[in-house]
């Protein structure tokens, strides 16, 4: 039986299980996909556990940079932003390690229409604001970024990113918010809750806000732009999308059911709500 997996630490809160098993089940693929505790110091000695059977692997934090240093071939995404949260098994024996973060994050813009944007504002300075970068600059073509972080002092590696992206980019932090505004796309990395106190703020300063948490659902940022009639996006969307790319780099099969893996997804965050 062929199998795939994903990995992480923390794990158990992962939806990649019902997203996958979903999509062997409506490929009509025999096919087993299961979920490790792997930790960054622990991940070497896991992959040398694996046998011949595993075509795949999810990776999530905090493996995503580390994946590349394990690599034997590293796709231009996953280089350029410094992290990996795919690593394929290929026929010859090697590894190789991509990125289906920013295309996804790419597919979930253009599923509602959005493919094209002149200004956008992100908030977070993690991999996921990273990913955004890549994504809102290549997918988007987006040309002037806001980079609004905790500490400022951390942004210096994004800055670089959006230097080699040749991204026109600012950065400032949360106690500047009210001279923040007027842009194309605002796009919250920032876990739930994060953003709760600026909520009624960055909800109106653009058309269009993504908001990548997923669960708790909804945020206070997701509120208040429902609210107020702004367009929004939530992290499913991501996961989703970037899920139904490892589906198809995994398998070979083309178009992955996307359908399917998010209803599964949504059953399964149903199933996490308090009763």
């Amino acid at each position: 039986m062929t199998r795939c997996a994903v990995l992480g630490s923390p794990i158990a809160h992962s939806l990649s299980p019902a997203m996958h098993r979903a999509a062997y089940a409506e490929l009509g693929l025999d096919w087993r996909y299961d979920a490790f505790e792997v930790g960054e110091d622990e991940l070497r000695g896991f992959l040398a556990t694996l046998g011949d059977d595993v075509r795949g692997l999810s990776l999530t934090m905090p493996l995503k940079r580390v994946a590349l240093e394990l690599a034997d071939t590293v796709d231009p995404v996953a280089e350029l932003i410094g992290a990996a949260n795919t690593m394929l098994f290929e026929p010859d024996g090697s590894r190789s390690a991509h990125n289906t973060d920013v295309p996804g994050l790419v597919a979930a813009f253009a599923e509602r229409g959005i493919t094209g944007a002149d200004t956008a504002v992100i908030l977070g300075g993690g991999a996921t604001a990273a990913s955004t970068l890549a994504a809102l600059r290549a997918g988007l073509k987006v040309s002037e970024v806001t980079l609004v972080v905790r500490d400022i002092a951390k942004a210096e590696r994004l800055l670089d990113l959006a230097a080699a992206l040749d991204l026109k980019t600012s950065v400032t932090d949360f106690g500047q918010v009210e001279q923040i505004g007027g842009f194309d796309l605002c796009v919250s990395t920032l876990p739930g809750g994060a953003v709760d106190p600026y909520a009624e703020h960055f909800a109106a300063v653009a058309p269009v806000v993504f908001d990548v948490a997923y669960h708790p659902w909804p945020t206070q940022l997701a509120l208040v732009a429902h609210r107020i009639g702004t367009e929004l996006l939530n992290g499913l969307d991501l996961l989703v999308h970037q899920a139904t790319l490892q589906v198809e780099m995994m398998t070979g099969r083309s178009p992955a059911p996307l359908a399917a893996m998010r209803a599964a997804a949504r059953e399964e965050l149903d199933e996490r709500e308090p009763q």
